[in-house]
């Protein structure tokens, strides 16, 4: 069973930034494609940005392109997202996980960004 275990996550004010960080366990995570999905209130949850296992390939949902980016370090199985020019839309909890998804996910990290 894998485990996810993301932080980072806090409040901001629009234009503002936060860098997330994900830390997975598994022996797999190298050949495992990995995404940030987020989930706001009223909403399902969407994928917002991807990465390949050898991180050469990324994609992003159109609303976060040019303002998010995805990396990965397989050396420390670690995802991250950092979320540049920050607005009230992208406030939702942020989780980590496989693409597609595992069916278990971790606790995810609140993004709130308000005045």
């Amino acid at each position: 069973q894998v485990q996810l275990v993301e932080s980072g996550g806090g409040l901001v004010q629009p234009g503002g930034s936060l860098r997330l960080s994900c830390v997975t366990s598994g022996s797999t995570f190298r050949f495992t494609a990995m995404g940030w999905y987020r989930q706001a209130p009223g909403k399902q949850r969407e994928l917002v940005a991807g990465i390949t296992p050898g991180g050469s390939t990324t994609k992003y949902t159109d609303s976060v392109k040019g303002r998010f980016t995805i990396s990965r370090d397989n050396a420390k199985n670690t995802v991250s997202l950092l979320m540049n020019s920050l607005k009230p839309d992208d406030t939702a909890v942020y989780y980590c996980n496989a693409d597609p998804p595992y069916s278990d996910w971790g606790q995810g990290t609140q993004v709130t960004v308000s005045s």
